[in-house]
């Protein structure tokens, strides 16, 4: 597989060496089970080479199978990787402990939360387990983290809410502040704008940049609302669907063709001048 970053006359944001998330022929996909093939492994990318900095908003990008979430379910250590590396601010992200790793990394998903019984509070304070332990029992400290988890994601109102009565966007909102209390320094989120209307997408996107910012988090998200990530994305991971990645900003990734090499359809052509796709015009 070829990694590499896309080719422009600007250039991306650096990332200072040992901070943010840095992967070194990372190969990731799945391991076959049965007594037959027991072992053996099929692999979606086999050797990723990519950085994603501390204080920026980093989109991950590709088609249907290209392997957004295999990948992303590795970093997040829900699946061994099967090959390469992974560093954390300088430290082995695949070698630490699943309580380590959830002290370091906060996830979020696209699958919808079961809401029970569970306020909104309720939800958020879930994200201090990996500092309580089973026990659960949370200290002046976890309160404090609570607290300002649901102010950084502007959550008050919903904290005393039933999850069950919440928009998919108020829902969201709250499993980001789950997230931050877990006091992460890597964020990462699968499709977190799934189910949500465009609004709710603009407005959940605005919030990952903006906390990438303040908290100087390593925000990675993968995400099919490409005009969107195009504009508010300070870097950009493209998966092409055959085992290559493109790296750069948006407009690099853009001005090189590379974004419409991988999306443009017999319908419709990506337009990099305006960051817009249009419909293909015929004589």
């Amino acid at each position: 597989m070829v990694s590499r970053d896309a080719p422009a006359a600007a250039t991306g944001t650096a990332t200072p060496a040992g901070t943010g998330l840095v992967l070194s022929g990372l190969a990731v996909g799945h391991r076959t089970e049965g007594t037959l093939r027991r072992g053996r492994a099929s692999t979606v990318l086999p050797a990723v080479d990519a950085v994603a900095g501390r204080g920026e908003l980093t989109v991950l990008l590709g088609t249907n199978g290209a392997g957004k979430s295999t990948l992303l379910r590795t970093l997040a250590g829900l699946q061994p990787a099967l090959g390469g590396s992974a560093r954390l601010d300088g430290d082995d992200l695949l070698g630490l402990r699943a309580g380590a790793r959830a002290r370091r990394v906060g996830v979020v998903l696209t699958d919808r939360p079961d809401p029970g019984l569970l306020t909104g509070r309720d939800v958020v304070e879930l994200g201090r387990l990996p500092h309580t332990g089973a026990a659960g029992v949370l200290g002046p400290d976890d309160d404090a983290a609570v607290d300002t988890a649901i102010d950084a994601v502007r959550a008050g109102p919903l904290a005393g809410r039933p999850l069950g009565r919440l928009s998919d966007g108020e829902r969201q909102r709250l499993m980001v502040a789950r997230a931050l209390a877990q006091q992460p320094s890597l964020l990462l989120l699968d499709e977190p704008s799934a189910f949500l209307d465009v609004a709710a997408r603009v407005a959940l996107l605005g919030l990952l940049r903006r906390l990438a910012r303040e908290q100087d988090l390593c925000v990675l998200l993968s995400t099919h609302d490409l005009e969107l990530a195009l504009r508010l994305a300070d870097r950009a991971w493209l998966l092409d669907g055959a085992g290559s990645l493109l790296t750069g900003t948006p407009g690099e990734l853009a001005t090189s063709g590379a974004i419409g090499a991988a999306f443009d359809t017999d319908e419709l052509v990506f337009e990099p001048d305006r960051g817009v796709f249009a419909l293909r015009t015929r004589d």
